[in-house]
């Protein structure tokens, strides 16, 4: 399937790859992209650099990730993994160290989200919940717990 997007991208794809820190990335594939955007940005707090029907750059905590909807990803390796794939990232965690954990389990509440796990704290030293996300991502906001 042919992108979607209708409008000039805040930058160039290869300006934006180039822009990239070194480090570890996040590229989360999602059947479309504004219901992880928002989710992204009303329950985790994250700022959105730039959204489009196609791809979204957001910023968490200082790290930068991506979102790819699986029609943009026609001719990549990855296509075949996530064809009529409902839930994305079993087995994975996406881990958000200092970001509320009540908090985010209130507002994932609030608009309809699952929460697998309620906020609790835990022996490691954390206060922890786990949501889930659009497309059945695992999200677990965390903040220490102080002693």
């Amino acid at each position: 399937m042919a992108m979607k997007r209708t409008r000039t991208p805040w930058m160039a794809a290869d300006d934006f790859g180039r822009s990239l820190p070194q480090g570890v990335g996040v590229n989360l594939l999602v059947p479309e992209i504004e219901p992880m955007e928002s989710f992204c940005r009303d329950v985790l707090g994250a700022t959105i650099i730039y959204a489009d029907e196609d791809f979204a750059a957001v910023t968490l905590l200082g790290s930068t990730f991506m979102l790819h909807a699986d029609h943009s990803y026609s001719d990549n390796p990855m296509s075949g993994v996530i064809r009529d794939v409902e839930l994305r990232g079993t087995g994975i965690e996406i881990r958000l160290y200092g970001v509320d954990p009540d908090r985010v389990e209130a507002l994932a509440l609030e608009r309809g989200f699952h929460v697998l796990a309620g906020s609790i704290d835990k022996p490691h030293g954390l206060r922890e919940c786990h949501v889930v996300g659009p497309s059945g991502y695992i999200f677990v906001p965390s903040k220490a717990i102080e002693p």
